[in-house]
């Protein structure tokens, strides 16, 4: 039987049944623990992961907790601008708030569509969790100011997890919806667009290429949003019911209840608890339940949020209320991912009723908990907390319904009781541990007896005593709560003695030493076992369906590493094992239906239960689908394509796995010396779960763990926690009490059970185990060599050796001085190692080694360096000792330190049973006996490597940027080279600061290696300075640990005869359809016959004839291109837009290929442009990249540069095609989670040279050639290196999001340059308040290589007072790239022109060129023949011969032909590689103090002149466009259909004052206002009134350019680039209170739709649909005249019209303006007439009148009726009265 396999490699006969061997050994049940993807390639993982037997499950190799580290990270907010803000005339400022930190944009005036540009950074130190969980906030706020807060407009929330988990960690110009918190039935508030992007240390962003503004200006197709979120969110309603709680630890923080309880005898439970909820920003809080250790709510919470949330989960804290202080007692998060599914057959969030496990710090109750942040979901929880009864629950809101809340306030409320049949039946779990072995006890922990503690939930726990359960006589150990649970389980029997339902702690016993490190426990063959019984829910069932799919997940990435390790060790066929892999994913897939569809008719489930298993089921069903299609499509080239995707599978299922419904709690595993406790273990319970179906038992379940126990909470961070505290061989059971009858079946056999002798009781569980087998058996450990070792001194070195543990035994090998690459060679042999179990078991799974690596320090202890496992190869006594499996193979081990990777090492282990006759059968130990080593032995002859004879050739070129050791500089250093004990000195540098270079370039050493390359020991490069008085001190090393890319391997005698037969390339003349610019080069082998096309694109050719033509095409944006408007800018933006196609190109590219992934690839066929862009063809031929252009609108032919969106050097190699850099490096490795960036400090200098080896004697070929220099050895035509002086001309274009420097959140920024004893600093022309400043200016600088060499281009930000502070800075090697055969001295132009924009710039001509590097390369020719023709070795191009000069006048030339041949210069056989192009480079600019994390860009280049040759002409102007001065003259002719707003109060007619309003956007200062139409009854209002506009553009850019100061305390002018738009508003005048406003259009000047002609055909489409809408441009067009309509939002917040506006706009450039001047309003020059308006002359006399007409007639006539009639009526009775009293005495009288 297989032991592993690494082995069945090994053991392969032919290739054809390794596939069948390898899934034999599949099946056998392998287990694997989750492994980083970049680890798993090594035999160490491969030893211990493989078993085959399935007693022992495998150990996870990385010890440090990974979660609740603190880490750096930054949050980048661009604020662009925001659009369709709800209000009318609104001042809006945006504020960035994230968790507490909060920013806010300028304020822009009466505006609703504000333009900010604004750019915030937020800094953060903290844990990712805490980082991902915070939520980012972007709210609009209206009229804020010193004295009142604004008022909120709208807001949109994400939590910054989901922006780190979207591509490239952010979202690039996308719009956020806002909406309103208060009122959620308004809809949306409008729209911010911005930029946001997450860094963490060692994340590089790449920005994305800017798609152009109309792609943008789609914003429902660019909402902020991530992939599969619809655009369109609804809101809802969150219920989350919490029931109750149970299980709570007994804690007190309050002093004063213990001395209360001391004096009044109280008895109360002493926690108070309540629940705290946190959404999306939002906190929400359950009542207090006074004194409970089992409180009971029964309330629910509500959020109301928008769904899909963009905020990930859900925080629920159990809380004690307390006077001074709350306490957290545990917190859960609920992610919403995992209880919910946004697909087809998806599901609403949904979760419960169900229990929830809280993990926290330890139940025993101290008054300072040390571990208190774990309560609060920081790091590992290392005890049992409380669980907590909870459903959620999700109502999507009909926001049109009346009976709405429209506040998104959090609420709580009652709910209702739930039954406890809800939860699940209630079963009696049965838990059994035995511990076999106790080893690597840390000896800090004290020589006090030590005993172990097991607990599952409350159960097994001292603090909280094991309780008798109330009802029915049951008994059961736990707490009192559990006894309700209990009485509805079904009445089975138990024991009777309550003392035995658990024994939950092995017995105390005192360790004894193993080494100076290290204890053990004496357990010899009694091994101590636990058990425990407790009472849980039963949902076994939710645990099965992970342990189901976590087995297919562990089989298929150990599978996926198998087939990694086969190709980084080069073995053969690793598409027959992928295929294997895939096959058994299949299986295993339909399998799991199989399990599943049983699984599904059962009751008593959750509706989440349900719906996961349906999509469970659907998912696995198709990636089984996926892995058989896939399967049938694997071939050689696609294998790594398809280890991508089997990776996504991989991802999916262990997601899948992940149950958000917790049942049984994990398993705590606790070290207590003295009953205080050291350190823990935590084993999930899924993992030791039984089932009677195998595929669902845990894959821990009844088989030996191997457990190292950590140190709890933070002290586990860093070195402290990579110590192990203790190492277990513990086995562990847990099933149903029913189940138990095969609990001990999993134990290696050969034992006896000792149990309680309870006479009359039924059986208990054993208390111990005695094992009456044992066998006896010899360790033999081979140590080799390791390499790239941590660096544990000050110097950079360390002074290794290996500590080996098995079973109780320990042993060392040597210790080897200053080294990270120890070649030990040494034999390690453990005498007598007793192993318990029968011989079978132990041949088949035989226990692991840890392997320990040590730093010796003269004082003090050994520093620890790293661990690693191993599995030895297992030879019984009755077995013979030879092939296939012995003598064992040296294998790589990875390294270990805490969770980074720190080296690897070369061993084989063997453990070799000793039978009846002693040790004479073993296979005797003979190693080399040539050298004296004392006691110590080497490793023997059949298991060390095969060795050859290698002679190695070292280029000393010389040192650079050496710093100071010790404080004192470094003056005569000298190299020294070692490989396998073999070595050789470099000269010495007598004067390190006159000249670092070398005087002896080339020296060589001959070494015994292996045969094998894969065991190559790494190669140390050392630096040490020679002192006075023979003193040496070492300046700083490095090791090169792979060879492989040194060794010289001899051309193919085939390929050498290519210059016999003829091959021909011909650069084809014709133009070419436009569809798709396509490079068809075919690699050709170079000795086959055949003609190779390539087509060049229109201007490749000699370009100014073509041009002319054109012009009389029909394309009218082409007549514009006028040579003389042309400059360098115009090339550099046609480039940009260049890139950016191509980067669309790749990234669609990209995705087709991942939908075309099914389409197979063919090898070797010819490329058609359609199938251009599959991902395996693109590595093949690196020039495809870079031509691909996909020409949607017609650009401008024009020549272009080549834009690099990197830097350089990531695109040819650092430069180091035969000069190599290697960095040196001193002082200790830092401690951190990403090593790569800490060594940048370690960083001490760097040696320039290189390598080369072969094995000896070489072929005689080789020396044959014509100049073979012999003392230059296989480093011929190298240039010499004494010091050059050379002229460096800096070009820098501009900076891009940079870091803000100032308070404001801008910077000052300016250029400093320092080369050598240069320094430029360019400080008086800095550029005010700006992140993305515009430099454009060239620097030139002599300097002399080597001694100058490194160029720093820094960003400063500029200060009025104090020092000026730098932003970032970029290095570069300019050596490097001058000695570069790729030749990055000047960029080669695509054309050659000796006038205009495109001047060729080096001062040697293409012929030049080409002739010299036809001698460099010893090529024959350049032969220039008739009809354009060149000849290059055995390759013939063709181009243009003519040249035309200022004058027009056309000259015969060889230059485009020479040209043509360096362009395509990588196609020349032998000598060939890619010249570099006239190029912009884009580098990330880096600031010392924040690491690996980028603080903007710089686009930038660099040329090189040597000085002895013809000096260069003046550098380029590329001196920034000045913008150029123009004048927008708007005259607003009339205005028609205007609302109208007054109503007249004495005439009532509808009627408004009406004026017009128009601004250029930025420029809200200048708004100018026509004079006011009163009294319009119509909404028609005549104007006649000229607006003047004068503003400064930059065409290239299409942006409005201001310079104004920010405020009046601003030093100085700042710079505003801003899209032209004009705005145009339409009020209503009003004298005593403030004007209303009716209605506005804002017309981008670059595409506006076109005014229509009549007021009628003037629509509201205009603007809402305006792609429909022909579009013009004011820069085209230069006049336009013509009606557009105005808009305002109703109360339903639709646009409605509200009013039309005939206009005319004019565009003049600044010089066209002076000559014609305009007047504004209706002045001279050019006055305007005044408008026919209705006379109003007169209406101040007919006011009057007309109101008493309108009073009396139309709205008072019954009242007017009512009061005369009542008048008349009072007038008669006032009559009657006034008379009555003459009229009486007339009458008394008789008169």
């Amino acid at each position: 039987m297989k032991r592993s396999k690494h082995r069945a490699h090994k053991e392969e006969k032919s290739g054809d049944d390794a596939a069948i061997l390898e899934t034999e050994n599949l099946e056998k049940g392998m287990f694997m623990g989750g492994q980083d993807p970049d680890t798993v390639s090594l035999a160490s993982v491969t030893a211990v992961t493989t078993n085959v037997s399935n007693k022992r499950s495998k150990p996870d190799i990385k010890m440090e907790p990974s979660a609740g580290r603190p880490m750096d990270y930054q949050v980048s907010v661009t604020v662009v601008e925001a659009r369709q803000l709800v209000g009318l005339n609104m001042d809006p400022v945006v504020c960035v708030e994230i968790g507490d930190d909060k920013k806010y944009t300028s304020m822009k005036e009466s505006t609703n569509c504000p333009y900010y540009n604004e750019y915030f950074v937020f800094d953060f130190h903290v844990p990712p969790d805490v980082m991902f969980d915070k939520i980012l906030k972007l709210s609009v706020i209206h009229s804020k100011n010193l004295l009142r807060s604004g008022t909120l407009v709208g807001t949109f929330k994400m939590d910054v997890g989901t922006i780190y988990s979207q591509p490239e960690h952010q979202f690039y110009h996308k719009w956020a919806a806002l909406s309103d918190p208060d009122d959620i039935t308004a809809g949306c508030k409008g729209y911010i667009k911005c930029d946001i992007a997450v860094v963490g240390k060692g994340d590089n962003i790449k920005t994305p290429h800017k798609a152009n503004e109309s792609d943008e200006d789609d914003i429902e197709g660019n909402l902020l949003l991530p992939e599969g979120v619809p655009a369109e969110r609804q809101w809802a309603r969150y219920y989350l019911k919490v029931y109750r709680a149970e299980g709570l630890p007994r804690m007190n923080t309050s002093i004063m209840a213990n001395v209360k309880k001391a004096f009044i005898g109280e008895n109360k439970d002493l926690v108070d608890p309540y629940i705290q909820v946190q959404f999306a920003g939002q906190k929400g809080k359950t009542s207090i339940q006074k004194s409970s250790y089992e409180p009971i709510w029964n309330e629910q919470i509500v959020f109301t949020e928008m769904f899909p949330p963009l905020c990930k989960r859900i925080k629920l804290q159990l809380r004690d209320a307390d006077k001074v202080n709350d306490v957290a007692i545990g917190t859960h998060f609920l992610d919403l991912r995992k209880i919910s599914n946004d697909g087809d057959k998806g599901f609403l969030p949904t979760l419960g009723p169900a229990w929830v496990n809280m993990y926290g710090s330890t139940r025993d109750y101290t008054l300072m908990d040390e571990y208190q942040e774990l309560n609060d979901g920081l790091g590992e929880g290392v005890s049992f907390r409380a669980r907590l009864l909870i459903s959620l629950g999700l109502e999507l809101l009909d926001t049109s319904s009346p009976e709405i809340t429209c506040s998104t306030e959090v609420q709580v409320e009652g709910v209702p009781n739930i039954s406890e049949a809800a939860t699940g039946k209630v079963e009696e779990f049965f838990l059994f541990g035995s511990f076999l072995e106790a080893t690597m006890i840390d000896r800090k922990i004290g020589d006090k007896p030590i005993s172990f503690e097991v607990t599952i939930g409350n159960y097994g726990n001292e603090t909280d005593g094991v309780f008798k359960p109330k009802k029915k006589g049951m008994k059961g150990g736990g707490e009192e709560e559990e006894s309700e649970l209990i009485q509805n389980s079904s009445d089975e029997e138990m024991d009777d003695d309550p003392d035995l339902a658990a024994v939950a702690a092995t017995p105390p016993m005192k360790p004894v030493i193993t080494d100076r490190n290290y204890f053990h426990l004496p357990y010899f063959e009694r091994k101590p076992c636990i058990y425990i019984k407790s009472w849980w829910q039963d949902h076994r069932r939710r645990l099965y369906n992970a342990n189901i799919i976590d087995n297919l997940a562990d089989k298929l990435e150990e599978g996926l590493n198998d087939v990694q390790e086969v190709i980084k060790t080069e073995k053969a066929y690793p598409e027959r094992r992928l295929r294997g892999v895939l096959e058994e994913l299949s299986n295993g897939c339909s399998q799991y239906l199989a399990l599943a569809n049983k699984d599904q008719n059962q009751s008593g489930r959750t509706r989440l239960d349900r719906e996961r298993l349906k999509l469970c089921m659907a998912e696995v069903e198709s990636i089984g689908q996926q892995a058989k299609t896939m399967r049938s499509q694997v071939k050689k080239s696609t294998v790594r394509d398809k280890i991508k995707l089997a990776q996504n599978f991989l991802q999916k299922l262990r997601f899948m796995a992940d149950e958000p419904q917790h049942s049984v709690p994990d398993v705590f595993i606790w070290m207590l010396s003295n009953g205080k406790r050291m350190a823990y273990a935590r084993v999930p319970s899924k993992d030791i779960l039984f089932s009677s179906v195998d595929q669902e038992t845990g894959k821990e379940c009844g088989k030996v763990k191997t457990v190292f126990l950590r140190i709890p909470g933070k002290k586990g961070f860093g070195p402290a926690g990579w110590t192990v505290q203790a190492k277990l061989e513990v086995y562990l059971w847990l099933g149903l009490t029913r189940q138990r009858k095969d609990y001990l079946s999993g134990l290696p056999n050969g034992f006896e059970e000792n149990k309680l002798s309870r006479p009359g009781m039924p059986p208990s569980p054993p208390i111990s185990l005695t094992y009456m087998m044992k066998q006896i058996f010899q360790l033999r450990v081979h140590m080799y060599q390791a390499r790239s070792l941590f660096a544990a001194d000050s110097t950079g070195l360390s002074d290794p050796f290996a500590r080996v543990f098995f079973s109780t035994q320990s042993q060392v090998t040597e210790v080897l001085a200053e080294t990270l690459c120890p070649t030990w060679d040494q034999l390690l042999v453990f005498e007598n190692v007793e192993l318990f179990g029968t011989a079978v078991e132990l041949r088949d799974d035989p226990p692991i080694i840890v392997i320990e690596l040590y730093d010796q320090d003269t004082v003090g202890k050994a520093d620890f360096m790293g661990r690693t496992f191993a599995k030895p190869v297992v030879k019984m006594a009755d077995e013979h000792y030879g092939p296939p499996r012995f003598p064992p193979q040296l294998e790589y081990y990875q390294i270990y330190r805490g969770n980074c990777t720190a080296g690897e090492m070369l061993a084989a282990f063997e453990l070799l049973q000793i039978g009846p006759n002693g040790k004479a059968d073993l296979p005797p130990i003979d190693g080399p006996t040539d050298f004296d080593r004392g006691p110590i032995l080497p490793v023997p002859l059949g298991i060390r490597p095969v060795l050859s004879k290698y002679r190695i050739e070292v280029l000393f070129w010389g040192l650079r940027d050496l710093k100071r050791v010790n404080l004192a500089q470094v003056d005569r250093p000298r190299v020294d080279i070692e490989c396998a004990g073999k070595g050789v000195q470099s000269a010495l540098i007598p004067n390190y600061k006159k000249n670092p270079n070398f005087s002896t370039l080339v020296k060589w050493f001959e070494v015994d290696l292996p045969e094998n390359e894969l065991l190559h020991p790494p190669l140390n490069i050392r630096v040490v300075d020679c002192r006075a008085f023979g003193r040496y001190t070492l300046v700083g090393s490095t090791a090169v640990t792979s060879l492989r890319k040194f060794i010289y391997r001899p051309s193919d005698k085939q390929a050498n005869n290519w210059s016999t037969s003829e091959e021909i390339i011909v650069v084809s003349l014709e133009p070419e359809q436009n569809f798709k610019k396509m490079d068809t080069v075919v690699k050709l082998d170079s000795c086959s016959d055949a003609v190779v096309k390539v087509e060049v694109s229109d201007d490749d050719k000699d370009g100014k004839g073509k041009k002319k033509k054109r012009k009389k095409g029909e394309d009218p944006e082409d007549d514009e291109l006028d040579e003389s408007m042309l400059d360098w800018w115009s090339k550099y933006f046609v480039s940009i837009e260049t890139l950016t196609e191509m980067l669309r190109s790749q990234e669609a590219a990209l995705s087709d290929s991942e939908d075309k992934d099914e389409m197979d690839i063919t090898e070797g066929g010819e490329i058609k442009p359609d199938d251009f862009p599959v991902k395996g063809k693109r590595g093949k031929n690196k020039k495809k990249k870079s031509v691909v252009e996909t020409p949607e609108r017609k650009k401008p032919k024009l020549d272009e540069l080549q834009v690099y969106p990197k830097e350089l050097e990531g695109e040819y190699g650092n430069f180091e095609d035969w000069l190599h850099i290697f960095n040196l490096f001193r002082g200790k490795s830092g401690d951190d989670d990403d090593q790569n960036v800490a060594d940048e400090d370690r960083i001490i200098g760097k040696f320039k040279g290189s390598l080369c080896m072969y094995k000896v004697p070489l072929s005689d070929d080789i020396s044959r050639d014509t100049g073979f220099d012999a003392s230059m050895g296989m480093f011929q035509n190298i240039p010499h290196n004494e010091p050059i002086n050379v002229l460096v001309r800096v070009y820098v274009i501009r900076a891009t999001d940079l870091h803000p420097a100032d308070i404001n959140g801008k910077a000052d920024p300016y250029i400093a340059i320092k080369l050598g004893k240069s320094d430029i600093k360019d400080k008086e022309n800095y550029i005010s308040k700006q992140l993305n400043p515009l430099f454009g200016k060239s620097f030139d600088i002599e300097a002399t290589f080597p001694m100058d060499s490194t160029l720093t281009v820094s960003i400063y930000d500029w200060d009025l007072v104090g020092t000026d502070d730098l932003i970032g800075e970029t290095r570069i090697d300019l050596e490097n790239r001058y000695f570069s055969k790729h030749r990055a001295t000047c960029g080669v132009a695509s054309n050659y022109a000796i006038h205009g924009y495109n001047v060729w710039r080096d001062p040697m001509k293409p012929t030049h060129i080409l002739a010299k590097l036809c001698k460099e390369g010893k090529l024959d020719g350049p032969h220039y023949g008739p009809g354009g023709r060149v000849k290059v070795a055995n390759r013939v191009f063709m181009a243009a011969t003519e040249i035309e000069d200022e004058n027009g006048l056309k000259k015969p030339t060889e230059e485009h032909l020479a040209l043509t041949v360096l362009r395509h210069w990588e196609e020349i056989p032998k000598v060939g590689c890619k010249l570099i192009p006239e190029h912009v480079e884009t580098r990330a600019l880096l600031h010392p103090d924040k690491p690996g994390i980028e603080q903007g860009r710089i686009e930038m280049w660099v040329d090189m002149f040597p000085k002895d040759m013809t000096a260069p002409g003046p550098a380029l102007d590329i001196s920034p466009r000045k913008p150029k001065k123009f004048e927008l003259r708007v005259i607003i002719w009339n205005t028609d259909e205007v609302v109208l707003e007054d109503d007249d109060i004495f005439t009532g007619e509808k009627s408004s004052d009406i004026f017009v309003r128009g601004w250029l956007k930025g420029q809200q200062e200048d708004k100018q206002d026509t004079d006011v139409h009163y009294h319009s009854i119509t909404g028609e209002g005549n104007f006649n009134w000229r607006f003047v506009y004068p503003f400064d553009y930059l065409m290239a850019e299409e942006k409005i350019v201001i310079s104004k100061k920010e405020s009046m305390f601003a030093w100085d002018e700042t710079e505003y680039k801003i899209p032209a738009r004009l705005n145009l508003q339409v009020w209503d005048a009003d004298h005593f209170s403030a004007d209303d406003f009716l209605g506005a259009i804002e017309l981008d000047l670059n595409r506006f739709p076109r005014g229509a002609k009549t007021p009628k055909q003037c629509t509201i489409e205009m603007v809402t649909n305006e792609a429909e809408m022909p579009m013009v441009s004011i820069f085209k067009q230069k006049r336009i005249k013509g009606w557009w309509p105005f808009v305002a939002r109703n109360e339903e917040d639709e646009f409605e019209l509200t009013g039309k506006v005939e206009a005319e706009l004019h565009l003049l450039t600044g010089d066209e303006a002076e000559k014609s001047p305009a007047g504004e309003g209706r002045n001279e020059p050019e006055p305007l007439e005044k408008p026919n308006r209705p006379d109003i002359a007169l209406l101040w006399f007919l006011i009057p009148f007309k109101a008493m007409k309108h009073l009396v007639c139309d709205q008072y006539r019954w009242l007017v009726i009512k009061i005369v009639v009542l008048l008349l009526l009072v007038a008669i009775l006032g009559l009657f009265i006034y008379n009555m009293p003459g009229y009486m005495v007339k009458k008394m009288l008789g008169a």
